[in-house]
């Protein structure tokens, strides 16, 4: 193929992917499942050029950018607090499956033990884009999704390690010792070189200004990490690091640091980029999958084993991959409960939740890839690349298929976005009144009057049009928003028309033009947050981890209102209010912070009741002015 047809076939490929995924994201299927069974169609068109999906392709090419752009998406905080289930699935569930499927495809297939456990490595590990991908959409609670990203983060390491070890064992090269020792040396060497490389990139690019420097530095960061790992060797061994588990570590750190050694332009960039990057590669990878069909179809039919037996051993092992997951999970979520102290600092969940991590382990991209790592003389190769496809296939179109419904029978619920817009408010509100207070012990008296209330306004109008999104109504903040994209819309008008004129110099325009763009993202983010915002139930605080403060646990019965039918003040006085709030001491109704009295905040500074609850209908939450936590 010319270097032509190549870049026309990459074009391609990549513009279908896209257009494909685009469109799914209107059925009410996911778009890997959708991308996948186009695939198939298209690989039996006769235009439609062969592609093959190498193990080069996406051990090096595809994986270390996907892995990267999950990993620093992915709280450290999170994966440390999920590390014993993560762990339990991501290494231990791995090498069961891949034993227990190594014996059964030994009896089936009549081939060398170590090619059955080369098989179950390839099967083995699961898929995160399109679990995730699926869990997203039909909102599985918060921690499954967290546990699915986290596993499949370190599962492909543990997979390939065995797969590779696997392979020598069929040459007759390595003994048991010695995989052990290879294993040990892969994981622990990916792991040091991941975080050596995360530390060096880390000093680099604190020192590094300039923010295009710095988005590029981030772009190389997989396989900076990626190659040293797999060249490195253990004392003149073959044994050498996991490049995959390299990327992990390396992006888990970085992205934990990224708030202190990236400037906010920097974190926009790379963000944007990394979000670009996997929605292309990620769409581009499944549809990739699904035109694989024709060729495997094509080897299999060349194999001395009958299309039936094909067919057959391919359901049993898919059905095999399938059930030890499920009969894994019970025992690894509740056995180490058991123990008082893990009992203690995570109780034991429903029984739901462990059945929907079981039924979500879908197979991806990795199980293709890996499969084409066998030597060409493994017997039965193309039955084994043809049971590594179905496995896959199998699994996204059934599992895929079905856990949504499976989500609906259990009656699931998925994250609470009213609890979400609360206890982002709070949040906000914290922020805000630190930075308020900064201004009044450190700036106070270094700046003029006018500057400091201008600054003050700024971190009083951040928080308060996050309270103000809980009321649902036609708030300042909406109305603001929509004022200034107007006014925006007009300023770039108005640029346009005197670049038009050719009077100014086009890279000041440019300039100017960014400035407004900026601006307008940011409008653009509050409209779509204010979109997401839900009315149909009674928006109550989340439980606060570190325990609610005395005075919510004291305020629990409402009082009765001393003005019902709105703010005392504003009544009075005839202002007009945003959102009334109502004091859970003695049941004063006053207005909020975004109304032009703040009689509820200056109900508290005169009688110091510490809490308050929202007056509103369909609103259940409190906000304690002195601890400045919601209950």
């Amino acid at each position: 193929m010319s270097f032509v047809d190549t870049a026309l076939t990459v074009v391609v490929a990549v513009s279908l992917a896209v257009a494909v995924a685009t469109l799914a994201g209107r059925l009410p299927v996911a778009s890997p499942l959708v991308l996948i069974v186009f695939g198939i169609a298209a690989s039996y068109v006769p235009f439609i050029p062969d592609v093959e999906l190498t193990s080069e392709l996406v051990l090096v090419g595809l994986l270390p950018p996907l892995l990267y752009a999950a990993a620093i998406r992915t709280p450290l905080v999170d994966f440390r607090a999920n590390r014993r289930p993560i762990a339990l699935l991501s290494i231990a569930l791995v090498i069961v499956t891949a034993v227990g499927v190594g014996f059964l495809a030994q009896a089936l297939l009549d081939v060398p033990l170590a090619v059955g456990l080369a098989l179950g490595a390839v099967v083995a590990p699961p898929d995160a884009v399109a679990a995730t991908a699926v869990a997203r959409r039909i909102g599985l609670p918060r921690r499954v999704v967290t546990i699915l990203e986290g596993e499949s983060l370190v599962n492909d390491a543990t997979a390939i390690v065995l797969l590779r070890t696997s392979i020598a064992a069929i040459a007759g090269s390595v003994t048991l010792l010695e995989t052990g020792v290879e294993f040990l040396v892969s994981a622990l060497g990916g792991v040091l070189i991941g975080a050596v490389v995360a530390l060096v990139v880390i000093q680099v690019r604190k020192r590094i200004t300039d923010d295009l420097t710095d988005v590029s530095l981030s772009l190389l960061t997989p396989w900076l990490a990626y190659v040293p790992a797999e060249e490195i060797h253990w004392a003149g061994t073959d044994a050498h690091a996991s490049g995959v588990l390299a990327v992990v570590v390396a992006g888990l750190l970085l992205g934990h640091k990224s708030p202190i050694i990236q400037s906010a332009t920097s974190r926009l960039f790379e963000r944007m980029n990394w979000a670009t990057i996997s929605f292309v590669l990620e769409n581009t990878t499944f549809l990739l999958i699904g035109l694989q069909v024709k060729s495997i179809v094509a080897d299999v039919g060349d194999s001395e084993l009958s299309a039936g037996r094909v067919a057959a051993v391919s359901l049993l092992i898919l059905a095999a991959v399938i059930g030890i997951r499920l009969v894994w999970i019970f025992p690894a979520t509740y056995l180490p409960r058991l123990i008082p102290a893990v009992r203690r600092a995570d109780p034991a969940p429903h029984w739901t939740t462990p059945l929907l991590i079981g039924w979500a382990g879908m197979r991806g991209v990795v199980t293709l890839a890996a499969v084409f790592l066998l030597p060409a003389d493994t017997p039965h190769r193309e039955v084994l690349v043809m049971i590594a496809f179905v496995v896959t296939v199998g699994t996204l179109l059934l599992q895929g298929l079905t856990l949504p419904w499976l989500v609906r029978l259990l009656g699931v619920r998925g994250p609470d976005r009213h609890e979400d817009h609360l206890t982002e408010a709070s949040v906000h509100q914290a922020a805000a009144n630190a930075g308020l207070r900064y201004l009044e012990e450190e700036i106070a008296g270094t700046v003029s009057e006018d500057v400091l209330e201008r600054l003050r306004s700024r971190a009083q109008d951040r928080a308060n049009a996050i309270w103000e999104r809980l009321g649902g109504a036609d708030t300042p903040a909406a109305q603001y928003s929509r004022a200034r994209a107007a006014t925006l819309a007009r300023e770039r008008a108005e640029l346009i028309r005197i670049r038009g004129e050719g009077t100014v110099d086009q890279s000041v325009l440019q300039r100017v033009l960014d400035a407004l763009d900026v601006e307008e993202s940011i409008l653009d983010r509050l409209a779509e947050d204010e979109s997401t915002v839900d009315r149909e139930i009674d928006l109550r605080a989340a439980i606060d981890p570190a325990g609610a403060c005395e005075h919510l646990r004291d305020a629990c019965d409402v009082p009765r209102p001393t003005t019902p039918t709105g703010c005392e003040e504003c009544l009075r006085d005839g202002t007009s209010w945003v959102h009334l709030r109502i004091c859970m001491t003695c049941g004063h109704v006053g207005c909020c912070d975004s109304s032009e009295g703040k009689h509820a905040t200056a109900h508290f500074h005169e009688t110091r009741h510490p809490v308050m609850r929202s007056f509103e209908p369909g609103e259940a939450w409190r906000w304690c002015f002195v601890d400045e936590k919601t209950g």
